[in-house]
């Protein structure tokens, strides 16, 4: 259980209607308890939602994804390409400070049907920016970031 301070940046994941994943920014207002509700002052809404600390991770680079449906996006060259400028943006949204990120041309597929489409640098740290078939959603891609 991870313990949540007034004004953590948080990352709260949940389920759309459409059964998408829906990841929203924001940061913590108040805690009731180790394992009780957190208040949450969402990005772009003037107050708070209560919500399950268990839905609640603090916002970090490998943790901020962008699942877009389609794994059309995969197949063609110029679709992933345009994935590294969205997952900066959604990068960007989270919070983050990305030092330097650098296209890989088209991607190098890897062995596990997925592309490594980036490289960058965040806090003095390395990653690559990875896209793939999400593993919990058909017809759909996880862009996310890896050491």
């Amino acid at each position: 259980m991870t313990l949540f301070h007034h004004g953590d940046r948080v990352r709260y994941a949940t389920t759309g209607d459409d059964g998408f994943p829906v990841v929203r920014y924001g940061f913590v207002g108040g805690v009731t308890g180790e394992a009780g509700p957190v208040v949450v002052m969402l990005d772009g809404e003037l107050g708070g939602d209560v919500v399950d600390a268990d839905t609640l991770e603090p916002v970090h680079i490998r943790n901020v994804t962008l699942t877009l449906e389609g794994t059309d996006l995969l197949d063609d060259p110029t679709l992933r390409q345009a994935l590294v400028n969205m997952w900066a943006a959604e990068a960007e949204s989270a919070g983050l400070q990305i030092a330097a990120i650098q296209p890989i041309g088209a991607g190098v597929r890897d062995a596990s049907e997925g592309w490594t489409i980036a490289e960058l640098s965040s806090a003095g740290e390395r990653y690559t920016l990875r896209a793939a078939p999400c593993p919990n959603t058909n017809n759909a891609v996880l862009v996310h970031a890896q050491q």
